[in-house]
């Protein structure tokens, strides 16, 4: 008899692990970015070329050799709140693995129970009363397992772990969209502090034209007029600083928040103006062929992809029968003193199966479900690869074609200030009117601002670049989460179809 309780378990042991229903994923290909032609043949002819390397993505940042940006974004790494929040989910979905894989096991409790009864009955003519009583004692375990021949539990299992990669993908994404956040908003504050530095520069020149024609008028060698048109020359360009400070303090605010400070605590650090930042080199027109492999959107994507597949192999399951293995073993006695002998020992053991007959067809209408998921995913994939070829393209298109724009703006300034000197010196000389003159300054002080925006604006389409290569999220890979990254794609092609079953 024991012989056939062992044969029990050792079956469903053999059999389990046997079959796994539903389809076997198959990982999508990611595509190489196609960038050729980008850049131009006049930037190609004049040899101002250079690459971003793997290592430049892993500290984009460091390329700009600006002390004070690396060191508030190692602080947003630490105290930004939706990196925060996203670690929390990550710890979320390796507590849910930890749920899942328990449905592999046994579950085993312990019991234990104290029993004390008593009875009153009545059995003689005289009706005197007969008093019963009991005392009962019991302690032991009780196991279940459900034994996962066709493999529902695994693909639950499956899924679990590919939702902590996916997981992982999606921390990893919001430190990569974070830290370029904190990049923008830092060279926004240098760029907001230089033209105020222009602004201010162009103020006091006009201020100083002002109070010469005003002594010219004086001295009866000028009309009123002139002072006039340079008063409101002079109270126009005043009117645009209060605007560029207002913009100061919203980059200031912003930046705090994105480092997870409260605003206003940063003003100190920064407050002393400083040059935008600039990377070394003039024209991006080499990529790692292996860059959308990379980018965590793409990976969290794909994981998510992978998980659903999973959960068909979960649906799928329903449709077979359920093997239980249900025992107990324990210790039974009606005085305490006995419960521990031998002959107090009891037990069980209950070999069961369920088979869902008929359901209404909701089983395989949620098969279908899981698929229909699993078709929507595929296409959230194959549009976050479009996406990310796009804002790669937009990002190295705008850098270069802004390049362009700067050198043509600084000639403009070059000019400019030029065409300023000379309208002065034809106005001392009364060869000209003292509309050349305003005009000049106003043509100066639009230009000069114009030239630090674009240079604001070739430093943005840097860091926008970076940004879509997926650059920077390898800072937030420790030995913990290195087990839950998925490998990269070996070859590429656009697909994220699956194979069915």
């Amino acid at each position: 008899m024991k012989l056939k309780l062992l044969l029990i378990p050792t079956l469903c042991l053999s059999l389990a692990g046997c079959v796994t229903v539903g389809p076997d994923y198959k990982q999508p290909l990611a595509p190489k970015a196609d960038v050729s032609g980008i850049a131009g043949a006049a930037a190609q002819e004049e040899g101002r070329r250079a690459s971003i390397s793997k290592q430049d993505l892993v500290s984009w940042w460091t390329v700009f050799n600006d002390p004070m940006l690396s060191e508030l974004i190692q602080e947003a790494l630490q105290g930004n709140l939706d990196v925060r929040e996203a670690r929390a989910k990550v710890r979320e979905a390796r507590a849910q693995l930890t749920i899942s894989r328990a449905g592999l096991f046994p579950s085993v409790d312990a019991t234990g129970s104290y029993q004390q009864t008593r009875a009153i009955t009545s059995y003689n003519a005289n009706d005197e009363a007969i008093r019963a009583e009991n005392t009962y004692y019991s302690a032991g375990f009780d196991a279940t397992w459900e034994i996962d021949i066709f493999g529902g539990t695994r693909r639950g299992v499956e899924a679990a772990q590919a939702d902590i990669q996916s997981q992982q993908a999606s921390l990893e994404s919001v430190w990569v969209s974070m830290a370029g956040e904190v990049a923008q908003t830092y060279v926004a504050i240098r760029s907001y502090q230089q033209r105020l530095a222009v602004a201010e520069n162009n103020l006091k020149a006009q201020a100083d034209t002002l109070e010469i024609l005003e002594a010219r008028q004086n001295a009866g060698l000028s009309d009123e007029l002139d002072v006039q048109q340079a008063r409101y020359n002079l109270e126009k360009s005043r009117s645009t600083i209060p605007t560029l400070r207002s913009g100061l303090e919203r980059s200031y605010n912003a930046l705090a928040v994105l480092v997870g400070k409260m605003p206003g605590q940063l003003q100190k650090r920064l407050e002393k103006a400083q040059a935008i930042p600039r990377a070394p080199f003039s024209v991006v027109l080499k990529i790692p062929a292996d860059t959308l492999r990379q980018r965590p959107d793409i990976r969290m994507a794909e994981r998510a992809l992978a998980a659903q597949s999973a959960r068909i192999g979960v649906a799928t399951a329903d449709l077979y029968p359920k093997f239980y293995l249900i025992g107990s073993i324990g210790l039974e006695s009606m005085k305490s003193s006995k419960l521990f002998n031998a002959d107090s020992n009891v037990w069980s053991i209950l070999p069961s199966i369920t088979w869902p007959i008929f359901r209404a067809g909701s089983i395989r209408a949620n098969i279908e479900v899981q698929n229909a998921k699993q078709e929507q995913l595929a296409a959230q994939y194959d549009k976050a690869v479009l996406v990310a070829v796009k804002e790669i393209r937009n990002s190295l298109t705008a850098f270069n074609q802004e390049q362009q724009r700067l050198a043509a703006l600084t000639a403009a300034v070059d000019a400019a200030q030029k065409a300023a000197d000379i309208a002065q010196d034809k106005y001392r000389q009364g060869l000209v009117n003292f509309n050349d003159v305003l005009d000049a300054q106003r043509s100066l002080f639009s230009y000069d601002d114009q030239r630090i925006t674009s240079q604001e604006a070739i430093t943005g389409d840097i860091i926008s670049l970076y940004k879509a290569l997926g650059g920077g999220w390898q800072h937030m890979r420790t030995e913990a989460t290195q087990q839950a990254t998925p490998a990269a794609p070996k070859t590429v092609q656009v697909s994220g179809k699956l194979a069915r079953q």
